[in-house]
């Protein structure tokens, strides 16, 4: 056979090895994310309060569910979810667990999920843009919606984790909805591995390859400044806890964005929990704000100090 059929036919494999990965990359998604909204529906899980469905733009992703604080006396501090779902899927609906909205909401705290633009009709940058601008519709209607805007959490899971992350570091996203970090009182990122995009597209996942170049394209420049540890140098929000379980690029990626932000001045813990794989990248996201869980505490206790209450 000539050589330059060889090379068609190992092209043409290379081709089908990659669509294979990348088929069996969605399929692990979205059987992962599909688990999470089925145990989130469990019946052991407390019923949250009423909701109020806002939205934040014109797009029909541009909505956020609000759940106000039960039994609060005066306005109350709020923590503002952003599901994962690898920047291209996931919903407010199904991806926040379960247990956060009352959990949060028993303690004395307002709960608020995002939905937001997706990749590839919205870019990561409009993304950030979007979290940023849903915290500033909850500002403005902080007093008919009990809200102390004084006293705000970001948090995040996957590539929400991401997403918290780089609001917090990068203050181009607040300031393009008109608010700098001080109207943030901390970031919590749970079980991200894309805090420094570069690396982790060399480094990380084969599987995740396809969807991090989906997300963050192949310019150096771009992936740089999509980086929340390559943009920890101060200033950042105030505070951050960093949380996570035992996947390596996880751990590497967690260390690495907790010592840039020490490095810039920043308050950071960074706390790990048990759990490998996808099943524990999904447990600790199903499960926080159930009391039983390891990581519960931890994220109440963090709570209670950034918000003095």
């Amino acid at each position: 056979m000539k050589k330059s059929a060889l090379l068609s036919l190992a092209a043409m494999a290379l081709i089908a090895g990659s669509m294979a990965e990348a088929r069996q990359d969605s399929m692990r998604e979205r059987l992962a994310e599909r688990l999470a909204a089925k145990r989130g529906q469990r019946g052991d899980v407390p019923t949250a309060p009423a909701k109020q469905t806002l939205a934040y733009g014109r797009d029909p992703l541009q909505r956020l569910d609000f759940y106000p604080a039960q039994n609060a006396k005066g306005p109350a501090p709020l923590i503002v979810f952003v599901h994962g779902g690898g920047w291209k899927r996931g919903s407010k609906d199904t991806a926040d667990g379960g247990w956060k909205a009352p959990h949060y909401t028993a303690t004395g705290y307002a709960y608020a999920a995002i939905n937001y633009r997706l990749v590839p009709d919205a870019t990561v940058e409009q993304q950030g843009a979007d979290i940023a601008a849903a915290l500033k519709l909850l500002r403005e209607r902080a007093r008919t919606l009990g809200i102390d805007s004084s006293k705000v959490v970001l948090m995040g899971h996957s590539a929400g984790a991401h997403l918290v992350a780089l609001v917090g570091t990068d203050e181009r996203y607040l300031k393009g909805a008109g608010l700098s970090f001080r109207d943030l009182s901390g970031v919590l990122p749970i079980d991200g591995a894309a805090y420094d995009v570069p690396r982790q597209m060399t480094e990380g996942p084969k599987m995740m390859q396809q969807t991090y170049a989906q997300a963050f394209g192949s310019d150096p420049e771009r992936q740089r400044a999509l980086s929340p540890t390559l943009q920890a140098a101060a200033p950042n929000a105030p505070r951050f806890l960093i949380i996570h379980v035992q996947r390596p690029d996880g751990i590497a990626q967690s260390k690495e964005l907790e010592a840039a932000l020490r490095r810039g001045g920043t308050t950071t813990e960074r706390r790990d929990f048990p759990g490998t794989g996808l099943s524990g990248h999904g447990e600790i996201n199903r499960q926080l704000g159930n009391p039983a869980y390891a990581a519960t505490p931890v994220v109440d206790a963090w709570l209670k100090s950034v918000f003095g209450r």
